[in-house]
């Protein structure tokens, strides 16, 4: 019997029983919109937490318990920062202090539509400087299936180390939806697959001390379906209601209307609405990982292609519809006025990732309109490449039309049916409203 085989058992109960006792110093790599969250729900639970991320203003930030995620507000973070329990750093060599270590960066898509593994890859890289025995390790951020034993494990493995038996390797993949004051981080459930039984019971184990609800599965590769599954599940539904949207505009019918008749079935029916497009890290690129994977293996994912151009064509559709509208009161598109309602991807938060109003408010520049904004969580746009800075909700009654691209329940609409002289509603925000002055979607 070799020394790994021999001291395997000790390491794996040594590791259990850190976690279990809630003395495990815990590491996430990544304080965006996941690893942040995640963080504070296990320093909550009692556990010395380190972040690490490169940025060092999010550093900074998060060391100050200023916070920037909307779900983590700042008196939350900071009694976590002031008591010492959660602290974060730039520095990759603190992973050799940690007994468990949750990757949490970005998975962006190149122009291609090919995975952009290189911020896991970095991070790997880094971590493994640093691995050591008695380590649990799980890959949280979204990727094709196969990623964590294909790529994650031969970089980790090595003499004397075995994953099973002298560390342990998972996935979990993230679910979080930035904004949803019904489910966070602690209460959404959490899956976790690992490349062995025994790094999956570690894993289960783990997330068990801080979340309500916990699935193992039997592998990584299931786990990373799993989202992949949920998202394309998603995106498939939207493409297929706004093709419906659309054939709808052509025949003059009611497209909310008929979704909320149908709504009424109690059983066969689930109610998607469309929109401008698809926005967030999730939706508009997960499936497309999947759409990659399948395509080494000569398949084709015509579905996820199909629904990912039926929902790339969104803002076309709504500059057309802004387009007729002004058309109907007797103006061109082109040195009009047009003023866009919310420019975040979705309903009440500030996360612009993917935002479908970046395409609509380049459309309409390069259709010669000129284009303002309103959005009470996004200030600027600098970073995004537009150069505007938000201007006061009263200006949409100054524009020639207003657009209202993400819903935020802080906009006074009743003012802005009063005031507007036209408007564009791609989110069905004025249901219950009635005007002739309002264009729906």
């Amino acid at each position: 019997m070799n020394k790994s085989q021999s001291s395997s058992p000790t390491t794996a109960k040594l590791l259990a029983d850190k976690i279990g006792s809630h003395t495990a110093h815990v590491g996430i790599v990544g304080l965006g919109y996941v690893g942040l969250p995640l963080a504070v729900e296990f320093a909550r639970a009692g556990f010395q937490v380190t972040g690490i991320d490169v940025s060092e203003s999010k550093v900074k930030r998060v060391n100050a318990g200023d916070s920037y995620v909307g779900d983590v507000p700042s008196s939350v973070l900071a009694p976590l920062v002031e008591s010492g329990k959660l602290r974060a750093t730039c520095d990759f060599s603190a992973v050799s202090e940690l007994d468990t270590i949750n990757i949490c960066v970005p998975t962006p898509l190149r122009k291609t539509k090919d995975p952009d593994m290189s911020y896991i890859i970095a991070s790997c890289q880094e971590i493994g400087r640093y691995l050591h025995s008695g380590m649990l390790i799980i890959l949280e951020s979204t990727t094709y299936p196969g990623t964590t034993d294909e790529v994650l494990l031969p970089m980790f493995s090595k003499p004397g180390l075995q994953a099973g038996q002298d560390f342990f390797l998972c996935f979990s993949p993230e679910r979080v939806d930035p904004g949803n004051p019904t489910y966070q981080t602690i209460n959404i459930p959490k899956v976790v697959g690992g490349c062995t039984p025994e790094c999956t019971e570690m894993g289960r184990l783990f997330y068990s001390q801080a979340l309500q609800h916990v699935v193992p599965v039997s592998s990584t590769q299931v786990a990373e379906m799993v989202k992949l599954l949920e998202n394309t599940f998603r995106m498939i539904n939207i493409g297929l209601v706004n093709e419906m949207a659309m054939m709808c505009d052509r025949m003059g019918i009611n497209m909310w209307e008929v979704i909320d008749a149908a709504a009424t079935k109690p059983f066969g029916f689930m109610p998607f609405y469309p929109g401008p497009g698809l926005g967030g890290h999730c939706i508009p690129i997960d499936p497309f990982y999947l759409s990659w994977k399948t395509r080494q293996a000569g398949i084709e994912a015509r579905f996820i292609e199909l629904a990912g151009y039926i929902n790339g064509q969104m803002p076309h559709f709504v500059i057309d519809k802004i387009q007729n509208a002004l058309n109907d009161a007797g103006k061109p598109l082109m040195g009009s006025r047009v003023h866009v309602m919310g420019v975040a991807y979705k309903r009440d938060i500030e996360d612009m990732r993917e935002s479908p109003a970046l395409d609509i408010m380049l459309l309409l520049r390069k259709r010669g309109a000129v284009v303002s904004y309103s959005d009470p969580h996004v200030h600027d746009l600098t970073r995004e490449g537009l150069n505007i800075q938000a201007s006061p909700e009263a200006t949409a009654s100054e524009a020639d039309c207003a657009v209202i691209v993400t819903d935020h329940s802080a906009f006074d609409y009743e003012a802005l049916v009063e005031r507007a002289p036209l408007i564009v509603d791609s989110r069905n925000a004025l249901k219950g409203f009635h005007s002739p002055k309002i264009v729906r979607l």
